[in-house]
């Protein structure tokens, strides 16, 4: 959302997350949304702006571990609809499905248990897109396990990264450099 048109609750929290360079590694600047999260004035205004172009258009809200919860848990409440967690690997007990990907500093790979029915609407949250890798997996398991990402949301996009090539259309509240 561009900063004209961002609410005095919006710009607020985006004030609040705090760039933290060489971490977890040397060169990448760490986006610390702790702040933010807080804060329930903009916490509140975060969560409705991610749900807002899909509104009505979901049955589930799918988050990706781990700041991806937070968000994915507080709109569900919002919404009124249910959760489903998108975890990393070995935290599940039973995965239905992983996929492995890239990050900006490595590789990982992600789970998800099949408990959602077939077809269902989901919408997908993560905190951040940088790459894309870690969205361009959750909307691989979320589809390989028969549901449809109807739209991805995200707190703030990383500029310059890539992340918007891979993943295509996407909601993003804020941007970064």
């Amino acid at each position: 959302m561009p900063e004209a048109e961002l609410s005095p609750a919006l710009t607020r929290a985006a004030s609040l997350i705090r760039s933290i360079p060489d971490y977890p590694e040397p060169g990448i600047v760490f986006r610390d949304i702790t702040p933010l999260l807080a804060d329930a004035e903009a916490l509140k205004a975060t969560t409705e702006a991610i749900l807002e172009p899909f509104a009505g258009q979901f049955d589930v809200v799918a988050g990706i571990e781990a700041r991806g919860f937070i968000l994915a848990g507080a709109a569900a409440i919002a919404a009124g609809v249910g959760l489903i967690p998108i975890r990393k690997a070995g935290k599940l007990p039973r995965p239905a499905a992983s996929v492995d990907y890239a990050l900006e500093y490595g590789t990982a790979t992600i789970e998800m248990h099949d408990d959602l029915p077939a077809g269902s609407r989901v919408l997908l949250i993560d905190d951040v897109l940088a790459t894309g890798g870690t969205l361009a997996a959750g909307r691989q398991l979320v589809e390989e396990l028969g549901s449809h990402v109807i739209g991805i949301s995200v707190l703030f996009e990383i500029d310059g990264l890539g992340g918007r090539d891979l993943i295509g259309d996407l909601h993003t509240v804020f941007h970064a450099e």
